[in-house]
């Protein structure tokens, strides 16, 4: 149909619409959709007693436009499926084009070419759970039973991976969508860190697929960074003095105090974003922590400092948190934008949340901590994780060892030194 025959049939419209004779009515007009030839296409009558006039694609078998009396305009497959009639809707014009529509169309052309039935698939499709339903009401569950590490999973899921990929469908999340959140992690914590993440995504697709959700795993493949967590990034006193005063200009106050909370505890940033009133005892000093990395709970000890800044929190009568976030009810989901803030304000670079634990574990040694001190003050469950901090007792021993020698080298006469 060329763009004069529309005309033609605008100012005729008994021969375009089923209003005139049945012949018409049986048999849609046929043309090669374009863009500017749909747009001229005219609302069906009112007056007509069918709902909508339909429209044939001579490019593409079985795409059909039908437009409505009010003049809207729906792009649709029909095909045959085992003797039986049947059309799914693509969706609207205009917010797809003619070359989308076709691409749809020829999608499920190639669907039937295999012997699938297109309805039953986007039937399928539209059964599948996001990436938040299948977590929260499928892993997370089977997680709490079989895994010592379901709550560094959850917490995981919570503050890094479901704000982002929550609303996607299970089988919608590719591979490369895991590889740039790996490399991400990575950046913004530690490679050990980060193939943590992707053993989570590769366990929960695993498990997706044990259960019949999806077909494939888009970890496979995957490889896990070389880890080397030996990094040794401390805080110091001049460092510590100048993100003190940038976080007085930081707007988002509780991110300041959960920061500043993690330097004076030594705690992981999860285990303070988790904290509830409930398991804080001022008057002790305290803050018990029921669920921690290594899976047992601990007691925190608390000094004067952190308790002075506990004691400042405002409690919120509908929040269980020491942290409380933007959302009713919620912790705080993830401080790393107002640390980011506070870092740049300071002038300070390279330095990650969880190198406020690193910098807690120097202070402590440099105070005069034993590394058991420091085993038990960091909750490492064994004591080869605390070993990373042995060079600062050496280095603190050291000087003492060098100061008695000074002591011994100024009573010991010049001639015995000789």
């Amino acid at each position: 149909m060329t763009e004069n025959t529309l005309k033609t049939l605008d100012s005729h419209p008994e021969t375009m619409h089923p209003t005139a004779t049945k012949t018409v009515a049986k048999t849609p007009s046929r043309f090669k959709f374009t863009q500017k030839l749909i747009e001229q296409l005219p609302p069906h009558p009112k007056e007509s007693k069918s709902t909508e006039a339909e429209y044939t694609d001579t490019e593409v078998a079985g795409l059909k436009l039908l437009v409505s009396k009010s003049g809207r305009k729906f792009y649709y497959f029909r095909y045959t499926f085992n003797g039986q009639k049947r059309a799914i809707k693509l969706g609207e014009h205009g917010a797809l084009s003619v070359a989308e529509a076709r691409k749809l169309a020829l999608e499920r052309r190639h669907q039937l070419d295999q012997g699938i039935d297109p309805q039953a698939e986007k039937a399928a499709k539209t059964a599948m759970p996001t990436l938040a339903e299948f977590a929260l009401q499928e892993y997370l569950p089977y997680a709490e039973q079989h895994k010592r590490s379901a709550n560094s999973d959850e917490s995981k899921l919570r503050i890094h991976i479901l704000p982002r990929f929550g609303t996607r469908k299970l089988d919608d999340i590719s591979l490369r969508d895991i590889q740039q959140y790996h490399a991400e992690i990575k950046r913004l914590c530690s490679p050990a860190t980060a193939n943590r993440h992707l053993s989570l995504w590769s366990k929960l697709f695993k498990l997706a697929m044990q259960w019949e959700r999806i077909e494939k795993n888009p970890c496979q493949g995957i490889r896990k960074f070389q880890e080397n967590n030996q990094r040794d990034r401390f805080l110091s006193q001049d460092e510590i003095q100048r993100m003190f005063q940038a976080m007085e200009s930081e707007p988002n106050q509780v991110i300041v105090a959960a920061l500043k909370f993690l330097l004076l505890t030594g705690v992981r940033k999860e285990e303070a974003l988790k904290a509830k009133w409930e398991n804080v005892n001022l008057e002790r000093g305290t803050l018990f922590l029921p669920d921690t990395k290594s899976g047992k709970s601990r007691s925190v000890v608390l000094n004067p400092e952190a308790i002075a800044l506990l004691q400042e929190q405002v409690r919120l009568p509908d929040n269980p948190y020491v942290f409380p976030g933007k959302v009713k009810g919620q912790a705080l989901n993830n401080p790393i934008k107002g640390f980011h803030r506070i870092l740049a304000a300071a002038g300070i670079e390279n330095l990650r949340i969880h190198d406020l634990r690193h910098s807690f574990a120097s202070l402590a040694v440099n105070s005069g901590a034993t590394l058991y001190d420091v085993q038990h003050l960091l909750g490492h469950a064994s004591p080869q994780t605390t070993q990373r901090y042995a060079h600062l007792a050496d280095e603190r021993l050291r000087k003492v060892s060098g100061a008695v020698g000074e002591v011994v080298g100024q009573v010991t006469p010049s001639s015995d030194r000789s």
